[in-house]
């Protein structure tokens, strides 16, 4: 058997340190562009995460159930349920080549098989660590959240809802008439629970949609907002249950796999309860954006007042 001359590098991501491994002659700065920020000047920084291995070659053929297909911004994605844990398929467009990757149980050992040739193989690469990265940090009191997020006043702000309601318009509104903000990321910041799950974080990451905000920043949650669209500007506080409802449709798990379910469970009850967590029905309008503004932080006056 030959062996295959490989070059490891590693990236830590909201204090999660992983590990890349790539055939010899594969640029990672070309291929991850967006990875740049989050390189690990030593290998080990943070919490070790999970381990990526990317070597040639490039099938739709898992040996496994199809759980579910879905396409969204990394494509056409297929997942397996597969012996000892699950398999992942991803052709990055209509009719593209397929690149697979199996994982472990709980996603801290991936093994990718890529088409070199493809010219979107970097993209396929970066959503698989996006998928890999996403249910790992389950059970590490973190999440990866489908939101807009941005600072400001030395806070984060989330935005979350269904697609099209207007997340990062949202997040553009702040960034225009709110003083000192800027964005942090625009389509999946990590949220992670620290100091014993006593205060949430906010940061950024190497995803961020359509929009290249690539930061290796942390912020201390200041808000977390579900959007509607509606014809006036509404805030509402959520708590409990309903707090936990808000934040639940932007994250990512398998649903039927029992452990990664519990880790989001207990994740999110107790983030429901350390952080400022609302719904905004809006217009997409300046007024909705201060007036979130003003909602969020007299909720952080209020809470630092008891």
């Amino acid at each position: 058997m030959t062996n295959i001359a490989t070059t490891t590098y590693h990236y830590c991501v909201a204090g999660f340190t992983f590990s890349v491994e790539l055939p010899a002659g594969k640029d990672a700065d070309a291929l991850l562009p967006s990875f740049r920020p989050f390189v690990c000047r030593n290998e080990v920084q943070g919490d070790w995460l999970l381990s990526f291995t990317a070597t040639a070659g490039g099938s739709h053929d898992l040996d496994g159930r199809l759980i579910e297909e879905s396409e969204s911004d990394m494509g056409l994605v297929r997942l397996y349920a597969i012996d000892g844990g699950y398999g992942v398929a991803i052709a990055s467009t209509p009719g593209g080549t397929f690149h697979t990757m199996t994982a472990n149980s709980d996603f801290t050992a991936i093994d990718a098989r890529i088409d070199w040739s493809d010219r979107y193989a970097g993209h396929v690469v970066t959503s698989m660590l996006r998928i890999a990265y996403s249910q790992a940090v389950l059970l590490h009191d973190a999440i990866s959240l489908h939101a807009s997020a941005v600072m400001c006043d030395g806070k984060a702000y989330l935005f979350m809802g269904r697609s099209g309601t207007g997340k990062s318009t949202h997040s553009v509104l702040w960034l225009k008439h709110v003083p000192g903000c800027e964005l942090l990321n625009d389509d999946n910041p990590t949220v992670r629970l620290i100091d014993g799950g006593s205060r949430a974080m906010a940061f950024g990451t190497p995803w961020s949609g359509k929009t290249p905000c690539y930061k290796q920043l942390a912020m201390p949650v200041g808000g977390m907002v579900r959007l509607s669209q509606a014809p006036a500007n509404r805030f509402h506080r959520c708590d409990g249950v309903e707090a936990f409802m808000a934040i639940f449709p932007g994250c990512s798990v398998i649903a039927g796999d029992e452990r990664l379910r519990n880790g989001l469970y207990d994740t999110l009850a107790r983030l429901s309860e350390v952080a400022t967590v609302g719904t905004l029905e809006c217009l997409p309008d300046a007024d909705a954006a201060l007036l979130c503004h003003a909602a969020l932080a007299g909720c952080d006056l209020e809470k630092n007042s008891k």
